[in-house]
């Protein structure tokens, strides 16, 4: 089912992000945290790969399995790097799979062809890749990328969600946004946006910190991304004193106040980066406040 419909016909929800392992091998300790997370009954999950395509058989792979266990999966897909008829075989065989909905990126290049021009390749924008699907394979459900801080690239906010007001004019549903720790950052990128005309649904993404390097390597990919002050020296200083756990603590704490903040400001639902960890989703989506939202 396309998920835009689903969201016309549920208030509040949980949707998931899968980063399944490369190597098959731990492909069945991935599948049991999977197992563990349906019973947060998350209206969608999201599975990413690789640049270029790199482990696009395994993401066509993986959301079969994942629609074999009654989630409702959607598979990314990027762009850069591929072709027409690469793209056309992919998405022939999520149809066949039963799979009826994609997030359509752009994504970057693989670091063997980092230098190449990507305004020679037959696909250089996310939008590109939305008029394609819309147009030859128009019953897929398609969502595309949000970004409250603006995307790295952009070089203001109001030029990047000119961006985005494109992309849902190629056909696009809804929007997923990149993740962020300062909540009125996505109010003030959703009001620009219903200024430009973007009446889509607009789902706010959110990651849990679990660590502080992979924080600080997440802020390296990003460029963009705001961490309030405050908040960072209270994880730095957790990390100090108490190591890994102490900041995982620490993080979902945040993470549950950030998420009831945007629940209680009117946000249709909350999109989980999940890292493949269970008992973090979990013990977010079982704090009494925000599990009234999703009942």
């Amino acid at each position: 089912m396309r998920i835009i419909d689903l969201l016309h016909r549920k208030k509040r929800f949980f949707s998931l992000e899968f980063f399944p392992p490369k190597d098959p091998v731990a492909w069945p300790a991935f599948f049991d945290e999977v197992k563990k997370l349906s019973a947060m009954m998350p209206l969608y999950v999201s599975v990413t790969y690789g640049a270029g395509g790199s482990a696009r058989n395994h993401t066509l792979t993986i959301v079969e399995r994942l629609k074999s266990l009654d989630f409702e999966p959607m598979a990314h897909l990027t762009c850069v790097g591929s072709d027409r008829t690469r793209l056309n075989i992919f998405l022939s065989e999520l149809k066949a799979a039963g799979i009826d909905n994609v997030l359509a990126l752009r994504g970057d290049l693989p670091e063997c062809s980092r230098n190449a021009d990507r305004q020679n390749m037959e696909f250089h924008l996310a939008a590109d890749l939305v008029d394609f699907i819309r147009t030859g394979h128009g019953e897929l459900g398609i969502a595309v990328a949000g970004y409250p801080e603006k995307h790295p690239e952009a070089p203001d906010l109001d030029t990047d969600i000119g961006h985005l007001k494109q992309k849902m004019a190629c056909g696009a549903d809804f929007v997923i946004t990149q993740l962020f720790f300062k909540n009125d950052n996505y109010f003030s990128y959703l009001a620009k946006a219903r200024l430009q005309g973007i009446i889509a649904p607009i789902v706010p993404g959110i990651l849990p910190v679990m660590s502080l390097p992979g924080l600080k390597r997440m802020m390296s990919l990003c460029h963009t991304l705001e961490v309030p002050h405050d908040y960072m020296v209270s994880l730095e200083e957790a990390d100090r004193e108490g190591g890994t756990e102490a900041v995982r603590r620490l993080g979902v704490e945040y993470a549950k106040r950030q998420i009831l903040d945007l629940l209680e400001r009117g946000a249709p639902g909350i999109h989980l980066y999940t890292l493949n960890r269970s008992s973090t989703c979990l013990e977010i989506a079982s704090y009494p406040p925000i599990a009234r939202f999703m009942a």
